[in-house]
């Protein structure tokens, strides 16, 4: 019989409208490096600079703050990119030969990008009837003439159409086919092969009737388009690869397939020239890989840049990505570590300007970015702003910490500054500084750190829109690797020819892969950190401002304590360096502490006030006393049928094996119990029906809670220690309260630790020789032994306790330490608070039961309200498997909002998702971008930037719109951008920007889709994170059980909206 629970009618007016103040979800600004580029573009006149990527992104950056990003409809890789140049337009081609027009619309002072119009060429043959030219299959190249208001096409198969830009309509008659070039041909060219496709296509800057055209072949055409003729031909034999014509249209320069180029001289007499003034072969005689593309620039001094991509020896160096720069004499290989994708010079482009003097070099890699300085001896590479590649090394984990103190910040740039020998920001020598950044300079500063495979640590300033490089920390040069014996031997095999020069800092391969840091945790009251890594090594550092020498100590942890039958078959530890060390200014070594079996650390934090660190692997946990250098407590949560854990990371067959047979026994259980059930399940369905139909409508049915099969208590990798965490409060009795630690393992289990900490002498940072004591408390199992995600004790006001030295520097205000504390347990399936010290139930929320999703990710938050700024909740934000985020009030566990964030296929984005203490978070949509959200409506950052545009005389932007068409979810994840032909009628919001131009959700109207990253849908991280045997079940689970959660989802939403909530 179905029960039914009353409540008051209908929802709290306030609560609903209270929660619209608090809560808001937007998908805000993508940091990092765009995923795949595949082409580039530059405005000399804004200084705004464009990529594109192969899933079809357009993303403009300017001064650091200043970015737009869109979208095509069509997932196809964008080929090349043009910039109408001062006009904030851009034009877009896509390798389906298609034509996009975008446009930077300004609204209420800020700008976002839109899709003005699209054109797909015809591609049946004859278009032009009068010439019968070939098909318009493959547009091989674009070029902007006449202010952009004209477009000319080559094509595959050699005609040149032209294309009015501001309506994206082809030009009939105009079209130049490759027979009436050919007239202009002497007769014994004209019998040879065919022309081939257009390679290439340059514009006089002084004269816009001419244009230069060269062709596979590699005929060159200076073709005059008033007078319908050829004035200069070139009658070059070399498969044409790329061309450029000089400034003043006397040179030109084009590069071929055999690694040579040729400078051939536009004033000489006789026409068709046959030979060029300088054919040159700069790396060989020997066999050499084809120039792509060539660029000559001149300079008053009379020495001339030419810049060109490849050519390198085919035998010795073909595996090598160069750009070469040569100046008179001087000429540098600039040797990079991944695929050239384009290059472009920042130089002048009046036409009343008689040189280039080109100031910098931009050149476009697969992974990076890298701009050189070309006014400056040596020519250096310029810092980047923003675009830095988060990837140099694979992102293993990440750590955000807000709220950073202005001493600590100053300190940390400063060793960043020390590490380069140029300031880390670059802005003053960065070229691309078009736009203003309209956004306020945020009230606070964030640090958002990486840890990577090599051993590093990266501090990056996640203060803004600009995702900025601060510091890098490495722990490599603790321990013996190879790398130096490697670095040796590369460096004695380098030749002195050709002259490579080592440029950007992308570096995917790794010395020694137990390096790798998987936890990180810093304390930004005392400049004190910890770094744990997949050898078991748990490394704790002090901020110095100065170089030092010196030796660091070890102690050694035996999680096992001497337990019988296990054998570790895994990874050796690392070996450390002995004696005193070099170490530059930054943060330094104090203590390593060594885990035994070197098992990967799964969770670690520190508590800089006590001096105490903890840390846990897949076989226990430990307590280290760092200020003593000496261990205090060693648990080992191993199961005695646990042989999973001690096989290391590489052998999973048996416990693939052993989850495949636990996954069928539970299939044929659920069968089993399903045809039991059969028979009653006719009446319940008229029972339903009956009371719906009778049942007022401010009655609530009890939502149906999905059975949750037990664990086994031997399940592979019980003994993982999924959480620690430090508090002062009640576990022996409610009078007297103290240091507490707390530990959560992956078979459900807590184990609370009361601590007796002696206090430190006055103004020191030693402890007396009484050492820390550790008594174990509390011990809690969970009933269906779910992996415990998250431990954090409430107060008397249910608030969280307060950070280390927060309180008694009154930087936070005190815990109530009158009332009772409570303890917040989170498991993958549910939150549970506990009363204090009874350790007795008091609420919980069951969230697999409920919603038929396991949590993967919880944090505490704090969110303002955006009517009154002196009113804020602490909520309880949590992440799940299904890509969902869900707020939660605290103490109550009240559901309030839940949102689609990523997809549920994208594990490693799920894995790598971490929230910060405002309602924001971050997580990876590719290996190189991290996507940013917010959950608070007040706390959002994103862009809020314009660009100082002018249109041409005559442009009507209202002429640019054709009919409607929906949104689409911007490049990546980020929504707001308008994309597709689009004819607003309402107008943004003025206090958003392009980055969420969108309009909200109501609270009740909760998207059942996730809108997420266009590069994310078929992109294989290489990071580690959190991936846990769980995860990688719910991947591989059955579609039709996914599919049904999904199904009870929505109905459980369609019967218990309320519930859903609040």
């Amino acid at each position: 019989m179905m029960k039914f629970r009353f409540r008051r009618q209908g929802a709290d007016p306030q609560r609903e409208k209270l929660k619209q103040e608090l809560f808001a979800f937007h998908k805000t600004v993508e940091h990092g490096f765009p995923n795949q580029p595949s082409a580039l573009a530059f405005d000399p006149e804004l200084r705004i600079m464009a990529i594109g990527t192969r899933s079809g992104a357009v993303k403009i950056y300017g001064a650091p703050g200043v970015e737009f990003t869109g979208l095509h409809r069509d997932a196809a890789t964008v080929t090349q990119m043009h910039f109408l140049p001062g006009q904030g337009r851009l034009l877009t081609l896509l390798d389906d030969s298609s034509l996009h027009l975008w446009e930077v619309v300004h609204h209420n002072g800020c700008a976002h990008l839109e899709e003005a119009l699209h054109h797909q060429p015809p591609s049946r043959p004859g278009f032009d009837g009068a010439s019968g030219l070939p098909s318009l299959a493959r547009i091989t190249v674009v070029l902007l003439v006449a202010a952009g208001d004209l477009a000319a096409l080559g094509t595959e198969g050699g005609s040149v159409f032209f294309l009015d830009v501001p309506t994206l309509t082809l030009l009939e008659g105009q079209t130049l086919g490759p027979d009436e070039v050919l007239r202009s041909v002497p007769d014994d060219y004209r019998c040879g092969k065919a022309l081939g496709p257009v390679e290439s296509l340059q514009g006089h800057l002084r004269d816009p009737t001419k244009i230069l055209i060269g062709y596979s072949r590699g005929l060159l055409v200076i073709w005059n388009r008033a007078a319908r003729c050829a004035d200069r031909i070139f009658l070059g034999n070399q498969q044409l690869e790329s061309v450029c014509w000089e400034r003043s249209g006397r040179t030109l320069v084009s590069s071929h397939s055999d690694g040579s180029y040729a400078v051939w001289a536009t004033d000489t007499g006789d026409s068709p020239t046959t030979q060029p003034t300088v054919a040159t072969t700069p790396y060989g005689p020997f066999p050499c890989k084809a120039i792509s593309k060539i660029l000559w620039r001149n300079c008053a001094s009379g020495e001339h840049f030419i810049v060109f991509s490849g050519g390198m020896p085919r035998a010795s160096y073909g595996d090598r990505h160069c750009v070469s720069v040569l100046q008179a004499e001087t000429l540098v290989t600039l040797d990079f570590t991944s695929r050239v994708i384009d290059f472009f010079t920042v130089h002048s482009t009046r036409p009343e300007d008689e040189f280039d003097e080109p100031q910098a070099l931009a050149v476009l890699l697969e992974e990076e970015l890298v701009v050189l300085d070309l006014q400056t001896p040596g020519w250096p590479a310029v810092p980047a702003p923003y675009l830095a590649p988060l990837h140099s090394s694979a992102i293993t984990c990440s750590a955000h910490v807000a709220n950073v103190p202005a001493k600590l910040w100053a300190r940390i740039v400063s060793a960043g500054e020390q590490q380069n020998p140029q300031p880390a920001s670059g802005a003053s020598s960065w070229p691309i500084t078009g736009g203003r950044n309209l956004a306020q300079e945020p009230t606070q500063r964030g640090l958002l750190l990486t840890g990577h495979e090599d051993g590093t640590v990266r501090f990056w300033d996640a203060s803004g829109v600009a995702l900025r490089p601060l510091y890098k920390l490495s722990t490599a040069g603790l321990f013996q690797t190879d790398c130096e014996h490697a670095d040796s031997l590369a460096q004695a095999a380098e030749d002195d020819w050709p002259p490579f020069r080592k440029v950007g800092c992308f570096d995917p391969y790794s010395d020694d892969p137990r390096l790798g840091v998987q936890k990180v945790a810093l304390c930004k009251y005392t400049a004190q950190m910890v770094v744990a890594g997949t050898a078991g090594q748990v490394l704790v550092l002090e901020l110095s401002d100065e170089p030092s020498d010196q030796a660091v100590g070890v102690a050694s942890v035996d999680l096992l304590q001497d337990r019988e039958g296990f054998t570790w078959k895994g990874h050796e530890r690392l070996s450390p360096r002995t004696g005193p060390l070099p170490w530059p200014a930054g943060f330094q070594p104090r203590a390593l502490v060594q885990c035994l079996p070197p098992a990967a650390v799964t969770a670690v934090t520190l508590h800089a006030e006590w001096g105490l660190v903890a840390f846990g692997t897949s076989h226990g946990f430990g307590l280290f006393d760092y200020l003593r250098r000496s261990p205090v407590l060693a648990r080992c949560t191993l199961h005695p049928n646990d042989s999973l854990a001690m096989e290391g990371p590489l052998s999973r067959v048996k416990s693939l094996k052993k989850s495949l047979r636990q996954s069928f026994r539970r299939i044929r259980k659920s069968r089993v119990s399903g045809k039991k059930r059969l028979t009653a399940a006719s009446s319940k369905e008229a029972n339903a029906q009956l009371a719906e139909q009778a049942g007022p409508h401010d009655v609530e049915v009890t939502p149906v809670q999905r059975r949750i099969e037990p664990r086994s208590a031997d399940d592979s990798l019980s003994g993982v220690v999924r959480c620690l965490y430090f508090a002062d409060t009640f576990l022996r009795d409610a009078a007297h309260h103290g240091p507490t630690m707390w530990a959560g393992t992956n078979s459900g289990s807590v184990f609370a630790y009361a601590l007796e900490v002696p206090a430190a002498a006055a103004n020191s940072d030693r402890r007396p020789e009484r050492a820390v004591e550790a008594v174990l408390g509390k011990e809690v199992q969970l009933m269906h032994r779910a992996p415990v995600v998250a431990v954090a004790v409430l107060d008397g006001r249910g608030r969280p306790l307060p950070e280390p030295y927060e309180a008694s520097r009154d930087l936070a205000q005190a815990p109530d330490m009158q009332g009772g504390h409570a303890v917040l347990i989170a498991s993958e399936e549910q939150f549970k608070v506990f009363t204090l010290p009874k350790v007795s139930a008091k609420t919980k929320f069951k969230l697999t039961a409920h919603e038929g999703c396991r949590v993967r990710k919880v944090a505490l938050a704090t969110f303002a309200s955006v009517a009154c700024e002196d009113y804020a909740e602490t909520c309880l934000a949590c992440l799940t498997n299904l890509g969902d985020v869900h707020v939660f009030s605290v103490p109550g566990l009240r559901p309030q909002v839940h949102y689609a964030c990523i997809r549920k296929e994208d594990i490693s984005g799920i894995a790598s998702c971490v929230f910060t203490r405002h309602g924001q978070g971050f997580y990876l949509i590719s290996p190189s971008e991290f996507e940013r959200f917010s959950l608070s409506a007040r706390n959002i950052t994103e862009p809020l930037c314009s660009l100082d545009i002018s249109w041409p005389r005559d442009a009507m932007r209202a002429s640019y719109r054709p009919q409607e068409s929906p949104k689409l979810s911007q490049a990546n994840g980020t929504p707001g951008v308008v994309l597709g032909p689009q004819s607003r009628s309402g107008s943004p919001d003025p206090t958003r920007s392009e980055g969420t131009d969108t309009p909200e959700l109501p609270e009740a109207t909760l998207s059942p889709t996730s809108v997420d990253s266009a590069t994310s849908a078929d992109t294989t991280l290489d990071t580690t994170g959190d991936v846990t045997v769980e995860d990688v079940k719910d991947f591989l689970g059955s579609s039709e059980e996914s599919e049904k959660n999904l199904r009870n989802l929505s109905e459980d939403e369609a019967r218990a909206c309320p519930i859903l909530i609040g």
